[in-house]
């Protein structure tokens, strides 16, 4: 379990843990999604060549806000992962997130589930 902090002011916290899951990469984000700290997400998207798992699912119940940065940083992780020949997923949307991502047609390009479990099934 690898997990990457990043706190520059109150109200841009953000926490990313990657886990594996029956061969799958999970990132659990938690916090704010914003132009403060989205490089922190991106970093955290990256695809290692060597990497086993072509499937990353972002567990996203804990983030509070999202803001068109964050957007711009998923829709070019998941251009990134279909062309290595991967898929990029998101599970457990909080209210607000979902609101923004059905707002901007996001779940048009990234497939959303309900839960991480559904995610990690599908």
């Amino acid at each position: 379990m690898a997990e990457i902090h990043h706190s520059e002011g109150q109200g841009s916290r953000l926490s990313i843990t990657q886990t594996t899951v029956d061969g799958i990469r999970v990132l659990s984000v938690a916090g704010e999604l914003d132009a403060d700290n989205v490089g922190t997400l991106r970093q955290a998207l990256c695809i290692e060549e060597d990497s086993v798992s072509a499937l990353t699912v972002l567990d996203m119940g804990a983030v509070s806000f999202m803001d068109s940065s964050a957007i711009n940083i998923l829709v070019a992780a998941n251009r990134d992962a279909s062309a290595a020949g991967g898929q990029l997923r998101m599970a457990a949307l909080s209210e607000p997130v979902q609101r923004v991502v059905e707002i901007v047609g996001l779940d048009t390009i990234i497939a959303c589930y309900p839960t991480l479990a559904q995610a990690l099934t599908i």
